[in-house]
């Protein structure tokens, strides 16, 4: 099930734009690579490469709790509707419906 939900991740997710925020740690990490000699911009890669994995994580993580979420208030609001009685104006609308 979990495959299907990252199918629908997938399909539906649109990333939001980069924030300012997001565009000075890209500036800071081009610089710093810069800077840096090759043992050591291996390392700064591993972390932004690992922090964006986690990001990634987080991401999925709330799209399937959501889905949960929806999912059990539409299993719910479905119960709710099976098991609650007719209103004298259902009845009508049910009765007209069948004629």
């Amino acid at each position: 099930m979990n495959d299907i939900l990252k199918q629908l991740y997938d399909r539906f997710y649109t990333p939001l734009p980069m924030t300012e925020a997001e565009q000075e740690i890209e500036d800071c990490h081009k610089q710093l690579i810069e800077r840096l000699e090759k043992p050591e911009r291996k390392l700064v890669l591993r972390i932004i490469d690992n922090q964006s994995l986690i990001t990634e994580e987080r991401s999925m993580d709330s799209f399937l709790c959501g889905f949960h979420l929806a999912l059990k208030m539409a299993n719910e609001l479905n119960c709710y509707k099976q098991n609650r009685q007719p209103s004298s104006a259902e009845e009508a609308e049910a009765d007209a419906c069948s004629v």
